[in-house]
């Protein structure tokens, strides 16, 4: 029996709202990348009022430079970002549609309390598996921001990507809860 969760994006309020801490997911379709630099661009557009260069209802965010594709390939490595430095953007983009984001580590309650409101889940791609991830990434192309050269935005199409849920849309903290099951074994 498949353990696993698959999800074909875009991740809708209803599906976020049956994910659970602790859920292993893969996702299948169109997920987007974005690190600081470009949070901070939409952040300041969202700030003007002004359209943004992708639509953020139900979309996924991942916290990612992908590296240049190598020979043969569709990307390079393509490893999750530390997630506290998008917190102080994150808010507003969530409040605008985007359901979930993809990175590592702990997230600020700023953004949990967004994401409990807006129905919002954040999951964690396995850090140090870069080249491991970027097998399940099938195209990769700029849609947004290309003087940031790997910071970008991009559309990656992806099949079986796979991470875990560790807030999900309760605000449910895998990495409050872990530690404290391991306590009490």
């Amino acid at each position: 029996m498949d353990k696993n969760k698959r999800i074909q994006t875009p991740l809708t309020v209803q599906q976020a709202a049956e994910l659970k801490v602790g859920d292993n997911i893969l996702f299948s379709g169109v997920i987007y990348t974005a690190r600081d630099a470009a949070h901070r661009r939409l952040a300041e557009l969202l700030k003007e009022g002004k359209p943004l260069p992708i639509e953020l209802e139900d979309q996924v965010l991942y916290y990612v430079g992908p590296a240049p594709a190598p020979p043969g390939h569709v990307c390079g490595a393509a490893g999750p970002t530390t997630s506290t430095r998008m917190d102080s953007y994150t808010p507003p983009l969530i409040a605008k549609g985007l359901r979930g984001m993809i990175g590592k580590g702990l997230r600020s309650k700023a953004v949990i309390e967004a994401m409990k409101k807006h129905g919002a889940v954040y999951f964690a791609a396995t850090g140090g598996a870069a080249a491991l991830i970027s097998k399940s990434i099938k195209k990769v192309e700029v849609v947004a921001y290309e003087d940031l050269g790997t910071e970008a935005i991009h559309r990656m199409y992806v099949e079986d990507f796979p991470c875990i849920v560790v807030i999900d849309s309760y605000g449910n903290n895998l990495y409050e809860s872990g530690p404290q099951q391991y306590r009490t074994c």
